[in-house]
């Protein structure tokens, strides 16, 4: 039995009734449990890896830390549950080379593939890079496009890295930054973007494209407001809107570890999503999209639930402020109506 069973929460959301049973046995306060909430952009290294699930958050995508930190916190028993993508790739000279915040060892520069025709005395650099973040657990792998900032990979070298990847099972994720970095990304065939396009208004034709290739957006609104960026802000809820309207799939995802944000659910991340044009079902099915797993039970959903107690409001903007009292819970301790 799992929280996404049986019958829908009231208001339509895709929970189920139930009461929290206290620790004592006695019964707790009513709400509705969900499969468990996924954030799908954060950095463990920056941030206390065990406050998420305090605040609801049972799952986390890292999309950037040094490998032998991150495979040892996606190694604990306690939660989140992490899934990751190993180090940050980017050109030589690349972003984030240049940022105070790098932590040591989580950058990996990738020159351009070898020809066929020259000497491979030594194996392929990308082709090796891409194994060492397999072989540290790896689900996926993060390229770093980011033209405002430094040099970038160019097609050839992308294609290489997303060919060296799929050999290894993995999947890719872009920061696409600049002009035409997004584009880059879905031509190329990258399977989500980090966050939502921010630089530029794409196209409807390369909004429908990258929809139809089944590429996932990450949200991280919240970051552009806390930064005061405006301007970013609206280009991203635009592009998104779009994206969704097109049957675009949209992550929730905060890019925990970038600045002051809170650690479990974002009321100011949901907010975007519903600026975007989620209703509110589909902005629970960003928290509970199970990406880059297949279903939710490979984040723990047959044994826990995200509960949020009290009842769902009518109005959907008062929707984040009552998702931020969620929190993780055994499923054991859930009583069903």
């Amino acid at each position: 039995m799992t929280a996404g069973d049986g019958t829908t929460a009231p208001g339509g959301l895709p929970g189920r009734s139930a009461r929290l049973r206290l620790a004592d046995g006695t019964p707790g306060p009513e709400g509705v449990a969900f499969p468990p909430f996924v954030d799908h952009h954060v950095h463990l290294q920056m941030v206390d890896p065990d406050a998420a699930p305090r605040a609801g958050i049972a799952g986390v995508v890292d999309l950037g830390a040094e490998l032998t930190a991150i495979s040892a916190l996606a190694a604990r028993e306690p939660l989140p549950r992490v899934v990751h993508a190993g180090q940050f790739l980017t050109a030589p000279g690349g972003y984030p080379g240049d940022r105070w915040w790098l932590r040591q060892g989580s950058l990996r520069e990738l020159p351009a593939p070898i020809g066929a025709h020259e000497r491979r005395a030594l194996p392929d650099p990308i082709e090796t890079a891409v194994a060492e973040q397999a072989a540290f657990g790896a689900t996926l792998v993060k390229v770093m496009l980011n033209a405002v900032a430094g040099p970038v990979f160019d097609r050839e070298t992308l294609d290489a890295i997303i060919a060296a990847a799929r050999a290894h099972g993995l999947l890719v994720a872009a920061h696409a930054e600049g002009e035409g970095m997004a584009r880059l990304a879905i031509e190329a065939g990258a399977d989500a973007l980090v966050h939502a396009p921010f630089t530029e208004r794409l196209d409807d034709g390369l909004v429908a494209r990258a929809a139809a290739a089944g590429q996932c957006w990450i949200s991280t609104f919240d970051i552009h407001v806390r930064a005061g960026e405006a301007s970013a802000l609206a280009i991203a809820v635009d592009n998104t809107a779009r994206f969704r309207a097109v049957g675009g799939r949209v992550l929730y995802g905060t890019d925990l570890g970038n600045g002051e944000l809170p650690d479990g659910v974002n009321t100011g991340e949901l907010s975007g999503l519903l600026a975007a044009g989620l209703p509110p079902a589909e902005l629970i099915g960003s928290l509970t999209d199970p990406w880059p797993l297949a279903e939710a039970a490979e984040w723990g959903g047959d044994a826990l639930a995200t509960f949020v107690p009290g009842l769902p409001p009518g109005d959907a903007d008062e929707l984040p402020a009552w998702l931020a009292a969620a929190r993780v819970v055994p499923i054991e301790n859930l009583e069903f109506g």
